[in-house]
């Protein structure tokens, strides 16, 4: 296996885990007010379009020759810098 299919496996396995992380944030904010779950919920949407985003960056960065390969991985990690930022923010205001 090259280092291209394991940087592909390395971000599927991080949308794997934001995945569940958003199914806990969606139950957290499922026990909240009707006006809490609605903002909740608001940033849930904002972060799963992030995510979204990200999986597209990380499509194209797989179907990329070698020579585009460096430059369009820089575009996959600041979109999963992106999505960590907004996961983190997301859960803070969740708890709160």
């Amino acid at each position: 296996m090259n280092y291209k299919e394991l940087y592909q496996q390395k971000k599927e396995a991080e949308i794997a885990i934001w995945k569940s992380d958003i199914v806990k944030l969606k139950a957290k904010a499922s026990m909240a007010s009707a006006d809490a779950q609605i903002e909740m919920n608001k940033h849930i949407d904002a972060l799963e379009k992030k995510i979204n985003e990200g999986k597209t960056k990380l499509s194209d960065l797989i179907k990329a020759t070698d020579e585009m390969y460096e430059s369009m991985k820089t575009n996959v990690e600041l979109a999963w810098d992106s999505v960590k930022i907004a996961l983190n923010e997301t859960a803070s205001k969740i708890k709160s």
